[in-house]
């Protein structure tokens, strides 16, 4: 898992489809974002893994939060709930 793609010799700096071990962050609704809007973070690790954290969640306590994905990419609860449930996400079963 990587933050940024290595530049040395520019090999696999572009890999189409979803990029299930970038690093990932998972945050509360609502919660400023701004500057620090990384010390906001309740918690951190692949972006799969926060898919499967969130899905674990009470039904009714996942809308309540997001993930901030490398890239400043942010996903809210309905297409993490549309990830997880795509064919290639990746169960680790």
């Amino acid at each position: 898992m990587t933050d940024h793609p290595s530049t040395y010799r520019a090999e696999d700096t572009h890999r189409p489809g979803i990029q299930w071990d970038d690093r990932a962050f998972l945050h509360h609704v609502g919660d400023g974002g701004g500057v620090l809007d990384g010390a906001k973070s309740i918690r951190d690790g692949t972006f799969a893994d926060m898919i499967r954290h969130i899905m674990m969640m009470p039904e009714d306590s996942q809308k309540n939060y997001y993930i901030q994905k490398a890239g400043d990419r942010k996903f809210e609860y309905q297409e993490i709930v549309n990830l997880y449930n795509s064919e290639n996400f990746p169960r680790g079963d």
